[in-house]
């Protein structure tokens, strides 16, 4: 095939990140990257870097609006001093229920999925809304969605079943999972090397761990919506719901409004619980380590819980994949923090899981694990704009 200049898009709550790829055959070579970032501020940054990492642009402007921010975006990529784009792929953490393949984005799909904001609150508006400029300020190039949820899709129905009523299940109330381009990601470097029974922890601000067999996840932590799982940087992971109806009766005596009370609950369990709620401190395992060293308990105990909680979930996966061939560690903490990893390991001798303190004393790629370790593990940094343009590529052949 010829060149093909694909350039990926991934929205946060507050800053958009993007990269451009050029594919040509079955090669991917990444051209350069860059972000916006404090959208809704004053004290923007605006960034662009070539794959030697030399800043092309390096701009603090003010960003009071998602508008203001992507236009940035779109006024470089329409320069001239970039490639401009031949396709676009976007990152979409839920499609909700009905749309749970990548495919082509109309402004009919677009629709389809904001019905469904409830299922990623925090992730899915901005993404909505960048499809929309991208279709406009882009015309004739065709547009991608990359779901989170799509490498989740071979779960079996006894692992994405909820245990509720019929009447909210066959409205799509079931375990969907996320993070799924970073899991896709480490098959796909793993590559012949891939085991028959894998673990992969995603540890970020946003955590999450997957059983996969063979290739194809079989059961994954988080569930309805990114919340559930394991307690990561502001959300609580999995919870007593008795511990929500409560808080909801304390919120609902001062909150008259039924869609105020709704809100100010989701605030509580998605923006303001998780490491900073515990640790009353932050939601940033660089800052909780440093209170650590300093003597703080709430930090230690917000540290305690998530490694805890991280090394329960590894073992219930191991007896659901019938034992463990292979333990990935991946995404920011899981890449880089070495204490966490030591902890979450620390009592899984018995299952086979030995790391060697000295090799675990890395950042970045590398085996981790003892000698004699019966589990391999190992540190793998995500390639998830790899997996995007891969699916862009697959998806335009078709």
């Amino acid at each position: 095939m010829a060149s093909l200049p694909v350039l990926v898009l991934n929205s946060g709550s507050s800053s958009i990140k993007f990269s451009l790829y050029e594919a040509c055959n079955g090669e991917r070579t990444r051209l350069f990257d860059g972000a916006v970032d404090g959208i809704g501020t004053d004290l923007g940054k605006f960034w662009i870097k070539d794959a030697a990492g030399n800043k092309l642009v390096d701009q603090n402007p003010a960003l009071p609006t998602r508008a203001v921010a992507f236009k940035l975006v779109a006024d470089a990529l329409h320069s001239g001093d970039f490639p401009a784009p031949a396709a676009i792929g976007h990152r979409m953490v839920s499609g909700g229920p009905t749309i749970q393949e990548n495919q082509l984005i109309t402004p009919e799909l677009i629709d389809e999925m904001e019905r469904y904001t409830a299922f990623a609150p925090l992730h899915t508006p901005i993404a909505v809304y960048i499809m929309r400029e991208a279709l406009r300020l882009f015309p004739g190039v065709p547009n991608f969605v990359c779901l989170d949820t799509y490498f989740h899709r071979t779960m079996p129905e006894e692992a994405w079943r909820m245990p509720i009523p019929e009447e909210y299940a066959s409205i799509g109330v079931r375990r969907y999972g996320y993070h799924g381009l970073s899991y896709e990601s480490i098959v796909y470097q793993l590559g012949t090397e891939t085991p028959a029974r894998l673990i992969v922890a995603h540890l970020g601000n946003g955590a999450s761990i997957t059983a996969i067999r063979d290739g194809k996840c079989v059961d994954t932590s988080m569930g309805l919506t990114p919340t559930g799982g394991i307690i990561s940087g502001t959300r609580t992971g999995d919870i007593d719901p008795g511990v929500l109806l409560f808080v909801l009766r304390q919120i609902a005596a001062e909150t008259p409004g039924t869609a105020e009370a709704a809100d100010k609950l989701e605030t509580f369990a998605s923006k303001k619980a998780g490491l900073l709620g515990v640790s009353g401190l932050t939601n940033d395992m660089r800052g909780l380590r440093d209170a650590i060293a300093q003597g703080d308990e709430r930090a230690r105990m917000a540290v305690t819980l998530f490694t805890r909680t991280i090394s329960k979930w590894i073992g219930s996966f191991m007896a659901v994949l019938g034992g463990l061939d292979m333990l990935v560690f991946t995404g920011g903490i899981g890449e880089n923090d070495i204490a966490s990893r030591a902890e979450i390991c620390a009592g899984l001798g018995p299952l086979g899981i030995v790391l060697d303190p000295a090799r675990n004393n890395v950042r970045g790629e590398a085996v981790i694990s003892s000698e004699d370790s019966p589990v391999t593990v190992r540190v793998i940094p995500p390639a998830e704009d790899l997996m995007i343009v891969n699916h862009v590529v697959r998806l335009l052949a078709q």
